[in-house]
């Protein structure tokens, strides 16, 4: 994925030109990228004389001026929930970053329906460094923050972005794939997997149960797969439904450790033991799943490495740095504890 630079400025416009000038509109109507106009503002070298006299054309034809800078020493993290346990992982990583870039980090919720009220208004007001968002940001959110010139990175996306969006997320497919086939290694047969909704990673772990289930000459069994909401009462109901069936799964792969911790519950309702009568593997590895009983076997996703990965990221395209790629991925790995062992013959 390419290098995409966010402009430092808020773009504003004068002459005859369209009512707001942005260095997006300059790069479309040259027919250049974004990173390229910000060069020709900045007068630093990678550009043809050909394209920087044509750049420069549209500038003084539309009046662009690039105004005071003004932002805040701020990285706003912004969630659409605080309630998920992974959550301290991510503010933990973000303040990693943030002292050593020696910035503030403030934590804020918008667009929830509890709290309409709080929207991306007030964070624009606030003009930090960067904005990290976490699962996603929506078209026109992300133009407003484009047309104020403050960067943004979007954390482990819950949908489908734009080419060249700048994101940062988890190796999910591998993920998934490495705890099914920890568990066909173990000598299951009967795999089942509590899926989520069609968010890109749930359908990448979901992708990966299936993978290794093909790559190991087993059928993927349709019955096998239930979806869920991510939270432990929908991991338990759907547990519930799966562990009643006369041919009742040896083993079951949620989409995240909420669920898990569903299943764990749906087999205490049911007088089944874990792992003696049911393996369990959730994916997250939340610090909570460390100390329940037994210990559950998990997908590691190293949220705090991503944290700090997209805080690095939004801060380098503030600067206008030239980074490799805009879109990064963070190797996931199995963390094998004590809720996972051989089905009974």
């Amino acid at each position: 994925m390419g290098t995409r630079t966010v402009p430092d400025e808020e773009e504003k416009s004068s002459g005859d030109g369209p009512p707001v000038v942005t260095i997006a509109y300059i790069a479309e109507t040259a027919g250049v990228s974004v990173p390229t106009v910000s060069k020709v503002l900045n007068g630093r070298s990678g550009v043809s004389d050909e394209t920087r006299s044509r750049v420069e054309e549209l500038i003084h034809r539309y009046g662009y001026r690039k105004p005071p800078k003004n932002r805040s020493n701020l990285v706003e993290l912004v969630f659409r929930e605080l309630e998920n346990m992974w959550a301290v992982e991510i503010i933990r990583g973000v303040e990693r970053a943030a002292r050593r870039n020696k910035v503030s980090v403030l934590v804020s919720e918008f667009g929830l329906q509890e709290a309409p009220e709080r929207t991306i208004d007030d964070t624009l007001g606030r003009r930090p460094q960067c904005v990290l968002s976490v699962a996603w940001l929506s078209p026109e959110e992300r133009d407003q923050l484009q047309a104020k010139g403050i960067p943004f990175v979007v954390f482990d996306p819950n949908r489908e972005l734009p080419e060249g969006v700048p994101f940062v997320g988890a190796t999910n497919f591998r993920g998934g794939r490495s705890a099914t086939r920890h568990l066909i290694d173990l000598g299951h047969r009967r795999i089942a997997m509590i899926t989520g909704p069609d968010h890109p990673f749930c359908l990448a772990r979901t992708a990966g149960y299936s993978s290794a289930l093909v790559e190991a000459g087993l059928p993927v069994q349709q019955e096998l797969l239930v979806k869920a909401q991510l939270t432990r009462e929908d991991g338990r109901v759907a547990a519930r439904e799966l562990l009643s069936r006369p041919d009742r799964p040896t083993a079951v792969f949620t989409a995240n450790d909420m669920q898990a911790l569903g299943v764990y519950q749906a087999a205490r309702d049911l007088g089944l033991r874990i792992p003696d009568d049911l393996s369990v593997v959730g994916f997250d590895d939340v610090p909570a799943v460390a100390w329940v009983d037994p210990p559950l076997t998990t997908v590691h996703q190293p949220l705090a490495d991503m944290a700090v990965a997209a805080t690095e990221l939004a801060l380098a395209l503030g600067r206008g740095d030239d980074v490799p790629q805009v879109g990064l991925e963070i190797a996931t790995s199995l963390t094998v504890r004590e809720s996972t062992a051989p089905p009974r013959s």
